[in-house]
């Protein structure tokens, strides 16, 4: 079962049904299962009851890329991207969508009145009967469905994400880069060996955002490749520093750019990056080279951060340039030495950037591919995981036969 479900992710047959045809016409499958008859209630429940064996199975042929000796530079890219679910967008509703199609029907329900007011001023006929019967139906229609939608926002308060699907209940509405192309989907992270571009480790998530799963997602790969060591290149999306001190910890080298949020830029104003930090002196030098010294420390959402300022602002020839305050406050946490460091890194090595998009978007264009553009053919969390660890494997298999040939890896796979 798992041979045929391999052979069918590699050319694009990845639905039961179709796998049950070729099964029965096709001479490359018939000679794959050894002419066994397959219904494709036996092909499809195999792929939902066997997902951790599935998954240990795709774990295990990383273990086998491991002793072929094709992770030898224990550097990876990681990147996260939406495939779709069985769930169309009119099936998916959060409170702005359940408020705005409130006021659509409400809208609808008074041209409809309106409408039914005109009908009432007209000459009695068999004409106006028709139409008053018509728009009462249609009001009548109106009011069920928001009677639905008032049932459904109670739903939504009473859950987490503040989202509900109908179709995949794991399914979440997520932005992409297009704007007003959001789409109901998955957010797979994967992490990529920058050198054969081969697939670490994944994992499905239904988090529309890619900013919490740096260290997890590194700290996975690093245990795939058993290795003390792992250098990291990831996009601003990832850029959180509880995640960034956890992959210092965990000995992961980091490289990304951290997103410019301040809108001081836009602005015409000065943003952090023209205050200089001296570290042996505990201060800032600002563009005015005033002193700006240590003043207290907080603690902001679970985060420590040390404030520094001068008095010298109000006298500054350059203040408007700075701030519109009494003074300019600088707040530094207590391991920007770290974000120091990252930002170091990738001001001496810029192509990384370069070499993060060649490596892990590779991978997502060619599974996509694979998919015909579609979404996933089965339905919640844990069974979309088991569906996508069988297009890693297949996506792992077919790189390794490019690198080293067919031969070399059935010869591996026995001694294994």
């Amino acid at each position: 079962m798992l041979k045929l479900y391999i052979y069918g992710y590699l050319n694009r047959v990845q639905s039961s049904r179709r796998l049950e045809r070729e099964a029965g016409r096709n001479v490359e499958v018939i000679w794959l299962t050894g002419r066994l008859v397959l219904d494709h209630k036996t092909i499809t429940n195999f792929r939902k009851n066997i997902g951790p064996a599935i998954r240990k199975v795709c774990a295990q042929f990383v273990g086998l890329c491991r002793q072929l000796n094709l992770f030898a530079d224990a550097s990876v890219a990681i990147d996260g991207s939406k495939f779709k679910a069985v769930n169309t967008r009119d099936k998916n509703f959060t409170r702005a969508k359940i408020k705005r199609r409130m006021y659509q029907i409400e809208e609808s329900v008074d041209r409809y009145l309106h409408q039914l007011d005109s009908a009432d001023r007209q000459e009695p006929s068999p004409t106006r009967t028709m139409t008053t019967e018509r728009l009462n139906g249609k009001i009548e229609t109106l009011k069920t469905e928001m009677h639905r939608l008032q049932q459904l926002e109670v739903e939504i308060l009473a859950t987490p994400s503040q989202q509900i699907s109908l179709t995949d209940s794991d399914s979440r509405s997520m932005a992409t880069s297009g704007k007003g192309s959001g789409m109901v989907a998955y957010n797979v992270q994967s992490v990529v060996d920058t050198q054969h571009h081969l697939i670490v480790t994944h994992e499905v998530t239904n988090s529309g955002s890619d900013r919490s799963q740096l260290s997890t997602m590194a700290k996975q790969a690093q245990a795939a490749l058993k290795t003390d060591k792992l250098d990291v290149v990831a996009d601003r999306g990832y850029f959180k520093s509880e995640k960034l001190l956890a992959c210092d910890k965990a000995g992961i080298t980091v490289t990304l750019p951290k997103p410019m949020t301040s809108g001081n830029r836009s602005k015409g104003r000065f943003v952090k990056q023209y205050f200089r930090y001296m570290s042996d002196e505990d201060v800032y030098v600002c563009p005015a080279d005033e002193r700006m010294t240590y003043r207290y420390t907080n603690v902001e959402i679970g985060v420590t951060l040390r404030h520094y300022w001068t008095h010298s602002c109000q006298g500054c020839a350059i203040k408007a340039q700075c701030t519109t305050g009494k003074e300019h406050r600088i707040t530094r946490w207590e391991h920007e030495h770290l974000l120091e460091e990252i930002h170091q890194r990738l001001k001496e090595h810029p192509e990384k950037m370069k070499q993060r998009r060649e490596t892990v978007e590779r991978p997502f264009g060619t599974i996509k591919s694979w998919m015909g553009y579609t979404h996933f053919q089965i339905k919640t969390l844990k069974r979309v995981g088991t569906e996508m660890a069988v297009h890693v494997l297949a996506y792992n298999i077919k790189r390794v036969i490019n690198i080293i040939g067919i031969r070399p890896l059935i010869a591996t796979m026995k001694v294994a």
